[in-house]
């Protein structure tokens, strides 16, 4: 049988990115935790937005090439965040990945803290795992 949450699945360990925070040092932290992106989150824990690899890349560049270090999270973070909860079914989650949308989810809890993260690796894991204990049987 499959999981039908991907609780197990999650990140729970994500960057904590704050929209008051410059973007170089959101980078950073996305860096550090080998995320593409990741939730931003307001200093309650609620998801505020999304920021990825590729709106820090865009303002990185400025900052190489024109020195100028004043963009935060806030001027650059999306705001249409699509999230998912604790108990959103597992192959749900996975068939959405295989449409236009996103990639990497925020998990967030019925207050809408963000309590993890689930990309299409998370995912996939979860699936080989899954395939493992089937042919184990």
């Amino acid at each position: 049988m499959l999981p039908t949450s991907i609780i197990n699945g999650m990140n729970t360990k994500f960057a904590l990115i704050k929209p008051y925070m410059p973007v170089v040092e959101a980078c950073g932290e996305l860096i550090k935790k080998e995320m593409l992106g990741g939730p931003v989150i307001n200093d309650d824990g609620e998801l505020m937005g999304w920021i990825s690899e590729q709106e820090c890349l865009q303002v990185i560049m400025q900052v190489v090439y024109h020195n100028q270090r004043v963009a935060t999270v806030q001027d650059i973070m999306r705001t249409d965040v699509l999230s998912i909860t604790p108990n959103d079914e597992f192959m749900t989650i996975a068939e959405q990945m295989l449409q236009q949308k996103p990639k990497s989810y925020p998990v967030v809890d019925s207050n809408n803290k963000v309590i993890g993260v689930v990309n299409r690796r998370h995912i996939l894991n979860m699936l080989l795992k899954q395939l493992a204990d089937v042919t184990k049987q």
